[in-house]
């Protein structure tokens, strides 16, 4: 695959901030979220990742979203009736401070690493990706699995399209740091395939593990193969995008937002596809919200 041409994509951030409004919009007022009392419980696991945070995190406040000051999108098709989902097998944990789910995400990403079925389908010379952010975030992003970048650095979402998803995510009032990101699969596919369904199957199910440790409010499905991963379907993301739909792989299931890659959007940087992308956000705010 040609590497992105470094102009065009700084163009098309140039456009993102001015549809962002970043440049015009007043500083908003900030929101206290209160954080929820939890109750104890057991569990496995945990990772390894620099990328989290050292100590505690007090509840954070957030300012209002970005206003886009788009007309919303035309009303569509419905999507249609999900499959039923599967019995899960991994139970979401309560009562976990911000100290033990560092701790178990650290552990969780050592199992990994040392997992048989894991290391037979690694690609060769390939690091660990395994994600990053608030273990306490109400809201985490999921995408398919690492590109070159992200294999490099060992972090999510450092590309191209990660620089997109920051822009996303400051448009929605919350910071990178506030919420959690990680993939289906943990090591870049070769040539940033599509990862295989055996791939997703074994490594997305350490995914439902840091699922259920982080237990956020609410989660975005960012593209076609990290939608039919976590909703355990065929179907595609144009016909699913925009729809709330349930993070089949805990107990119980979580609610989950799918919608367009920000490396589809770059693309096809239309305003029909940003519109469709900020009615997804604003959907993921109002279920934080409520």
């Amino acid at each position: 695959m040609p590497s992105p041409d470094p102009t065009r994509i700084l163009r098309q951030h140039l456009q993102t901030d001015a549809l962002l409004g970043a440049a015009t919009v007043p500083t908003p007022t900030p929101i206290t979220k209160t954080k929820p009392a939890a109750s104890a419980t057991a569990d496995t696991a945990g990772s390894r990742a620099p990328s989290h945070p050292a100590s505690p995190r007090q509840p954070a406040q957030r300012p209002a979203p970005t206003n886009f000051s788009l007309t919303p999108p035309t009303t569509r098709e419905a999507a249609p009736p999900l499959p039923p989902a599967h019995p899960a097998d991994i139970k979401l944990i309560d009562g976990l401070s911000n100290t033990d789910k560092l701790e178990r995400l650290k552990q969780l990403a050592t199992e990994f690493e040392q997992d048989p079925k894991v290391q037979a389908l690694r690609p060769p010379n390939t690091n660990l990706v395994f994600g990053e952010g608030d273990p306490d975030a109400k809201l985490m992003f999921i995408g398919e699995g690492p590109g070159e970048q992200e294999d490099r650095t060992g972090r999510p979402f450092v590309g191209p399209a990660g620089e997109l998803l920051n822009k996303m995510i400051t448009a929605m009032g919350l910071s990178r740091e506030s919420v959690y990101i990680a993939n289906v699969v943990k090591y870049r596919p070769p040539s940033n395939r599509t990862p295989t369904p055996e791939e997703a199957a074994v490594q997305g199910a350490y995914l439902a593990r840091q699922v259920a440790i982080i237990r956020p409010t609410a989660m975005v499905a960012l593209g076609g193969a990290a939608t039919k991963y976590a909703l355990s379907t065929t179907t595609g993301i144009t016909r699913l995008r925009g729809q709330w739909a349930q993070f089949v792989h805990t107990d119980p299931a979580l609610p989950i937002m799918p919608t367009f890659h920000p490396a589809y959007l770059l693309r096809s940087y239309t305003p029909d596809n940003r519109k469709k992308v900020w009615a997804d956000l604003q959907a993921v705010l109002a279920k934080l919200d409520a």
